[in-house]
């Protein structure tokens, strides 16, 4: 499956990372640059159960493509979410549901640092991302 330039970039950006350190560096920018959700959107419709950490999710389709936005109150989650974000906008519902979660953080030189709880986590956010789809 095609990646999402957006997704490819950051690919090309942690596979050039020296080191686990520099990727963990990576990520925390890349969750410092994940766009702020208003507080409206930080209700209990939008939060992600399955996390221990809280995770807030809206979606949108536009044109046949879905368009997430997320928040989380945990700095690594955030950076984790931001990545996921990046492998899934712009997809339709059929290719969302053919996302292989551990085969992207696995690229990403990132799946030893996945924690079970992270990792469910994840799958929690990915799994709302595939309900939203299927609802409209």
């Amino acid at each position: 499956m095609n990646l999402p330039l957006a997704a490819a970039q950051a690919l090309q950006t942690f596979q050039d990372a020296a080191g686990w350190e520099q990727r963990a560096r990576l990520l925390m920018q890349f969750g410092d640059r994940l766009p702020a959700l208003d507080d409206t959107d930080k209700c209990e419709a939008n939060r992600v159960h399955g996390c221990e950490s809280q995770v807030w999710l809206v979606g949108e389709l536009q044109d046949g493509h879905w368009q997430f936005r997320a928040a989380s109150d945990a700095r690594m989650i955030r950076g984790l979410v931001a990545l996921l974000l990046l492998r899934v906008n712009g997809l339709g519902a059929g290719e969302l549901q053919q996302v292989d979660l551990p085969d992207w953080f696995n690229q990403l030189g990132l799946s030893r640092q996945l924690s079970p709880s992270r990792s469910n986590g994840l799958n929690a956010v990915l799994k709302r991302m595939n309900d939203l789809a299927t609802t409209l």
